[in-house]
């Protein structure tokens, strides 16, 4: 269970993953060792995953993205995300209500890099069909949100 204080540590976090437990415990007027163990229990209870830069794909070559509707044999759902979700070029996978299944956001070097990819999902064992759409323009590209009111 979380409280307001883990609220303000994930906030503060959110904001800049490289802010040291001394740094967050100055601003929030707690205990050192308290920043500590309350990040470490939210490690453990799986509510922080993990720290990670905020990357400009763009600049880093993945300059096309690609939303992708997967409609499948409802028994081979399962196993089709699990084969998604270990491509490394696929940034999310949700599984859906609607006329698809499966929705996924992929991020590609070219169209060339799109295709193959197209393909090989097209090829697995029970995808019936794909609907790809291709992003013109990046307009915002963020999975933080703010967790307080205030």
């Amino acid at each position: 269970m979380v409280d307001e204080l883990d609220i303000k540590i994930l906030s503060m976090l959110q904001e800049n993953s490289r802010l040291s437990y001394r740094e967050i415990a100055r601003e929030l007027g707690v205990a050192v060792g308290t920043v500590y163990n309350r990040i470490k229990r939210m490690e453990e209870e799986g509510i922080i995953k993990g720290f990670a830069p905020i990357l400009d794909y763009e600049k880093l070559g993945f300059g096309l993205t690609a939303v992708i509707g997967v409609k499948a044999r409802g028994r081979k759902i399962l196993e089709i995300e699990e084969e998604l979700r270990k491509k490394e070029n696929v940034i999310i996978v949700y599984d859906i209500t609607g006329e698809f299944d499966i929705v996924l956001v992929a991020k590609f070097r070219d169209r060339a890099h799109m295709n193959r990819f197209v393909k090989w999902l097209l090829s697995l064992d029970g995808v019936e069909k794909t609907n790809t759409s291709v992003a013109m323009q990046v307009v915002k590209e963020d999975l933080r949100i703010k967790l307080s009111e205030d």
